[in-house]
């Protein structure tokens, strides 16, 4: 498997240096699905690092692939623009036919009281009562995992520990939690690429999500307001009378944000150790360097490839002038591997200096509302590990999501050789 890789990695680059630098298209899903696109960046970085593609079923874009250039356009939010009515945050368009209004694609003053509405469900103080409950959980998943049996990490403790709490977030009926998961896969999904066959289908399945949220919204508006989302949401002076799609919007942003990145930082986390057997040694040695290696799992992965935004006035970024109205994606996936700013970027090293400086949860008015929740996540269920398997192996190759904006997995099939 090993000279697979090889010739593998040598064949990418050799596609990603010989193609015309005009030419290049860095945000094609099938790269990212094949964990190929690894050269485009390199490249783009080195020679083009604020680089417009002309053509792409996307239209027009520019790209930005280094760290610096990244958070000058991620901080400067007059002169670009999150808001959903002028492409929203991904490289394709917001459909104005279904359009999804939420406080991540929104400007400020909007997204700035809305944010501020659902904040307190990861306060300090939430995050010191979750830490327990998320700890017996992840204690009750690994115990009843098999041992000397191949199963699916993604499946059996990524997506349910992450559903697990999302439940909880949202106080969401326990029975019906996988919903969550589903609602997560579709509303992220290219269409024809196995979750949803058509763009039709995947919308009439989020319509269903808003009708299930309609109905727990209506229980909790004639309640007394409780420390869950949904009760913030209906009882929160700036979100009380949102439109029913703005609340959609909203929902989804919550369900992506709290599920997708903390379970594909679960499933990154273990694939790195077992591509990196020294740091894995490193780890059972010193157990203290888990808050560490954490934020080096989550800049290693970078759960979501990239955010875009639209610009608003005529602007220079790293020497290109960016005009008003063109796209501009930001590429963390390439930013958390520029080694001008992090040295030895494309490794993975568990006892990283300065580890929490990435791109992964972004910067400026939109960084993400729950990195310290997804940190305590990923912290909780590594001390669990540690406690009770000596390792797990990787037994194969992971299957990836087919999309350039989440970065994850869709499958890891592990073994676990023994209890502690």
């Amino acid at each position: 498997m090993a000279d697979g890789n090889f010739d593998k990695r040598a064949a990418d680059k050799a596609a990603a240096e010989t193609t015309p630098l005009a030419e290049l298209n860095p945000g094609l899903p099938d790269r990212f699905a094949a964990d190929s696109f690894w050269p485009v960046f390199e490249r783009l970085r080195r020679e083009d690092p604020v680089h417009y593609t002309a053509e792409s079923e996307w239209g027009p874009y520019w790209s930005v692939t280094r760290f610096e250039d990244i958070v000058a356009v991620d901080t400067n939010h007059q002169a670009f623009s999150s808001d959903a009515h002028l492409g929203g945050i991904t490289l394709a368009d917001f459909n104005p036919e279904f359009m999804l209004p939420m406080f991540i694609a929104m400007d400020q003053p909007k997204h700035d009281v809305q944010r501020k509405t659902v904040s307190p469900a990861v306060s300090p103080a939430r995050l010191m009562e979750l830490e327990s409950v998320i700890r017996e959980r992840a204690g009750k998943l690994l115990d009843e995992l098999p041992i000397g049996e191949q199963f699916d990490w993604v499946d059996r403790i990524s997506i349910e520990l992450t559903t697990q709490m999302l439940a909880t977030l949202f106080d969401f009926p326990w029975e019906d939690r996988r919903k969550l998961t589903r609602w997560s896969d579709v509303a992220t999904a290219i269409p024809g690429q196995g979750v949803v066959e058509t763009e039709e289908e995947g919308q009439m399945e989020l319509l269903g999500c808003l009708e299930y949220f309609t109905r727990l919204w209506n229980e909790r508006i004639n309640a007394e307001p409780r420390p869950d989302l949904i009760s913030m949401l209906c009882h929160g002076e700036s979100t009380k009378n949102m439109e029913p799609m703005e609340y959609l919007g909203n929902i989804i942003l919550l369900i992506v944000g709290g599920n997708d990145t903390t379970r594909n930082s679960i499933t990154g986390g273990l694939l790195a150790l077992n591509q990196n057997p020294a740091e894995y040694d490193k780890l059972r040695a010193n157990p203290a360097l888990i808050p560490n290696m954490v934020s080096e799992i989550i800049r290693w992965q970078t759960p979501l490839a990239h955010m875009r935004r639209t610009c608003l006035a005529d602007t220079e970024v790293g020497g290109k002038l960016i005009k008003k109205g063109e796209k501009v994606v930001m590429w963390y996936v390439s930013g958390n591997r520029d080694e001008t700013v992090i040295a030895d970027a494309d490794r993975f090293l568990i006892d990283r200096e300065r580890a929490r400086h990435h791109l992964s949860f972004g910067f400026g008015i939109h960084r993400c509302l729950g990195n310290r929740l997804a940190e305590m996540q990923l912290r909780i269920v590594w001390e669990e590990i540690l406690k009770r398997f000596p390792r797990i192996d990787v037994v194969g190759e992971p299957k990836r999501v087919f999309s350039s904006f989440v970065k994850g997995y869709e499958s890891l099939p592990v073994i676990i050789p023994e209890r502690v």
